[in-house]
């Protein structure tokens, strides 16, 4: 029989094997020992279970928690743990991951009377009991109406739908303990991996936490962040009135009508929205002065302070917006991040002496120029782009950093009203399967880093590492400090993105280490139906949708 060359990057080694091999024996074989336990495996930069079987030449990279992938597929087969734990301690109760808040995911249980704290921990005690059996995790590929039968007896309704409106012939189904599941991406080999993790009760539900990424053996702490989860649970009731809370309702609304009237809804709540916050600060007239709108990468700042910006005039004000980004330093000024990248993320990278003398010098009637920054050159510049603010002018301030205290530590509270917008995602695939709200970003950003920025696929995706590490840092910290919360993801955008998305993706090369995200997201996306053309025609040129794919009426530099 002739050897297969299986090379580990972990410890430098060729070693010829059989084909067949698991990925888990040649791990045992070569002693390859982690930081933490292995949990999946980079194979010929593809992510793979354990017990993946090599039938030809791999390039191997053993993974632990420590990895981005690795933390992933942790939270998936926890996740499955606790769904296979309540079905085990309460029967007739059915679980729901709803989203991700205060380091940890909320989940709520359905048909659970005097849901409390004795069954939050009835349902921990058994899940250390499966973690002490480390049952294994199997994986089975079944014809797709066979998929969706089993999901329906478990009483996973939306889990069959989402198989429904795919259109595929067979389907993935995880076992644990004779108990099935489907997830989109690999799981830990048993359940004897996940020994850290947290259950506790939270709001009328319960918060599953994970580790820290840098000490598998502690948990993250439980942050409160009620602004957050409010508005979470706001959105979740829109949904749940509209049946359309999840991947496979939404693909079913496109398949019947296109999408059209989802377009119409999802932008008619957002305009309601920016009406409501400036109503708000009509209120306040006479007292703010400075509105600030902060959050994370392809939040959708930008529109948003401009459509703030139309509201605010329907309400009498003359509102002046002035966009951080335009203080960016030049490129080679811009602060290295540890790993001796650009750190665009940093208050570093503004620059605030320029900035602070300009909002200054504007909150005391003053006239400035105002500068302009070039994303593709990397530079500053000026237009003759003047600015002064009048008696009834109000000035709108939009960037990463807006909530920073130190950035108007010298501006009276009730002169300022302080907004955070992000794409608080609040969909999910199906009843446990969310959706991250960093991948919703992720993709927005992509297709606008590749359509306005000059950057491929895959050099987004290599940054996006570092804007995370910036975004915990600089932003995520100060985001209770908002006065209002801005939702701005829409119901439909995924089914709009997925179409500039996929090329892009699909240039990504196999030799790239950018090339096993971009099949993540590929994957992802690929439970979304794609928006009608003629339907997609219709989304407004005010939409934040936009602001990603072209066509606004807006001006972005």
């Amino acid at each position: 029989m002739r050897l297969i060359n299986i090379y580990c990057e972990n410890n430098g080694t060729t070693k010829a094997y059989e084909p067949g091999i698991s990925l888990l024996q040649v791990a045992q074989d070569q002693n390859i020992r982690l930081e933490s336990a292995i949990l999946a495996a980079l194979a010929n930069n593809l992510l793979k279970e354990l017990w993946y079987e090599a039938s030809r030449p791999q390039t191997v990279r053993f993974i632990d928690y420590a990895h981005p992938d690795g933390k992933r597929c942790y939270q998936r087969s926890l996740t499955f743990l606790l769904q296979k734990a309540v079905k085990d301690t309460f029967p007739e109760c059915s679980l729901s991951v709803e989203h991700s808040v205060s380091n940890g995911f909320y989940c709520e249980l359905k048909n659970a009377p005097g849901f409390g704290a004795p069954m939050v921990a009835a349902i921990a005690r058994r899940m250390r009991e499966l973690v002490a059996a480390d049952l294994p995790f199997e994986k089975t590929k079944v014809p797709t109406a066979e998929a969706i039968a089993i999901f329906q007896k478990q009483g996973y309704a939306e889990k069959a739908r989402l198989q429904q409106t795919r259109g595929k012939l067979y389907t993935s189904v995880y076992y644990l303990d004779g108990y099935a599941d489907h997830f989109y991406g690999p799981l830990t080999p048993s359940t004897g991996a996940l020994s850290s993790f947290g259950l506790t009760p939270y709001y009328n539900g319960m918060l599953l936490m994970f580790p820290k990424a840098n000490n598998p053996a502690a948990l993250e702490s439980v942050i409160i962040q009620k602004k957050m989860f409010d508005i979470f649970q706001e959105h979740k009731l829109w949904v749940d009135i509209l049946q359309a809370g999840a991947a496979g309702q939404i693909n079913q609304l496109i398949q019947r009508s296109g999408g059209g009237e989802l377009i119409k809804v999802s932008e008619a709540l957002h305009e309601k929205k920016y009406a409501q916050i400036a109503d708000h600060i009509s209120l306040r007239r006479g007292d703010v002065k400075l509105v600030l709108i902060a959050g994370p990468s392809s939040s959708g700042k930008t529109t948003t302070s401009k459509r703030l910006a139309i509201q605010l005039k329907v309400a009498g004000f003359v509102p002046k917006v002035l966009e951080m980004d335009s203080y960016f330093v030049n490129r080679d000024q811009t602060p290295l991040d540890e790993h001796g990248d650009h750190d665009f993320e940093s208050v570093n990278a503004v620059d605030m002496a320029l900035f602070n003398d300009h909002l200054d010098q504007l909150l005391h009637g003053k006239r400035v120029l105002t500068p302009k920054f070039n994303f593709d050159s990397g530079m500053r510049y000026y237009s003759n782009a003047y600015m002064e603010l009048g008696e009834k002018d109000i000035l709108i301030v939009e960037g990463i950093h807006a909530l920073n205290p130190k950035l108007t530590e010298a501006i009276n509270l009730k002169n300022k009203l302080r907004i955070y917008a992000s794409a608080l995602t609040f969909i999910n695939l199906d009843e446990n399967n969310r959706i991250s709200t960093t991948d919703n970003r992720l993709v927005r950003r992509l297709v606008r880093d590749t359509f306005f920025r000059g950057n491929s696929a895959q050099a987004t995706l290599h940054r996006w590492a570092s804007v995370r590490r910036g975004e915990d840092k600089n932003i995520f910290p100060f985001q209770e400090n908002a006065d209002i919360m801005f939702n701005s993801s829409l119901l439909y955008e995924l089914n709009v993105l997925r179409k500039y998305a996929e090329p892009m993706l699909y240039r990504v090369l196999p030799n790239d280490t950018a090339y096993v995200e971009a099949c993540r997201l590929l994957k992802f996306l690929s439970y979304f139906e794609l928006i009608n053309p003629e339907c997609e025609r219709g989304i407004p040129p005010t939409s934040v949708i936009r602001e990603f794919i072209g066509g606004s009426s807006f001006s972005y530099q």
